[in-house]
């Protein structure tokens, strides 16, 4: 099996931990919220074993990477930065970019607004949604009216930090394993009220699925008590922002080669309608929803999704 090895690098003037494998034609994998590289852990194998340059940073605010304290560090464009300069201290002049979450939103981004940069795209159970009519905290307010909606808690600082901070292996695996604070289609989270937190009512599961080891979980939960949920939120708390800041997201057309993968059973299909990405995303070569999973579909979900991208990656002008 591939060695996956570690290094902190330099770019847009903070530094990136990045874990890698592999030689040949690179291929960057963005994570999600709370995650880190370790949720690319299969990929990063099965991608290196076929011949790929595998790289999966902890996203600025996680792991190991820096953490800046200001909430506008975390908008697109800084991120952008992040991913463009590592390309440059990688020495390439382009990259494939993978994302899971809020990840796929960076790589869909990163296609959009670096086409000579990033030669092709998936995105994994956040589509491409372009820029929306208006800013999306004004437009969640506007579909959720006086329901709960997990976006709209996240926008005060501080106030999820508390909550997801004081039992972190609580957090976790409840999140991984139980009902996520984000499905809008369970009961526990539909009916909740004004008030009401992320963890509201859900019960925190005593087993764990198969694919999520109690040394994974350890592992993970190790991580976020080092860094803290505090920079992961305030990528929430730069929708406005990213809103302002890039207009031309309205109508700017990704022309890549592009792949979307989505769990059968994620949540995040309930507000996140993979049509509307069609028009902006002329050459999607296909929408894969695999049977059974969930939202954390590279680890739930490992062998099938690596089989995806590398399906996709050998389809690719070389």
């Amino acid at each position: 099996m591939p060695e996956i090895t570690h290094r902190t690098v330099e770019t847009n003037g903070i530094q990136l931990h990045i874990a890698e494998a592999g030689e040949g034609p690179l291929v960057l994998l963005l994570h999600g919220w709370p995650e880190s590289w370790y949720s690319w852990r299969h990929q990063l194998h099965a991608l290196a074993a076929a011949g790929y340059h595998a790289v999966a940073p902890d996203v600025r605010g996680y792991g190991r990477s820096d953490k800046p304290g200001a909430v506008e560090a975390y908008s697109l464009k800084n991120l952008l930065a992040d991913f463009v300069g590592l390309l440059d201290v990688l020495g390439e002049r382009t990259a494939v970019v993978v994302g899971h979450d809020w990840g796929a939103a960076m790589a869909w981004t990163c296609a959009a607004l670096h086409p000579d940069r990033f030669r092709a795209v998936v995105g994994m159970s956040v589509p491409h949604l372009g820029r929306t009519p208006m800013p999306p905290t004004q437009l969640f307010k506007h579909m959720f009216g006086d329901r709960w909606f997990y976006i709209l808690y996240f926008q005060e600082p501080g106030v999820a930090e508390a909550e997801l901070e004081a039992d972190v292996p609580r957090t976790m695996r409840t999140l991984l394993a139980g009902v996520p604070g984000f499905d809008t289609t369970a009961e526990v989270v539909r009916t909740r009220k004004k008030g009401d937190s992320f963890l509201t009512g859900i019960e925190t599961p005593a087993t764990l699925p198969a694919w999520l080891t109690e040394d994974d979980l350890a592992h993970i939960v190790k991580e976020l008590q080092g860094s803290g949920f505090r920079g992961g939120l305030n990528r929430y708390r730069n929708m406005d922002r990213d809103w302002a800041e890039l207009p031309e997201l309205a109508t700017v057309r990704i022309e890549q080669p592009a792949l979307f993968m989505v769990g059968e059973k994620d949540p995040a299909r309930a507000f996140a309608p993979v049509d509307l990405m069609k028009p902006l995303v002329p050459n999607l070569q296909e929408v894969l929803v695999i049977p059974g999973a969930g939202h954390w579909l590279q680890q739930e979900c490992a062998a099938e999704v690596s089989a995806a991208l590398l399906a996709f990656l050998k389809r690719l002008p070389t």
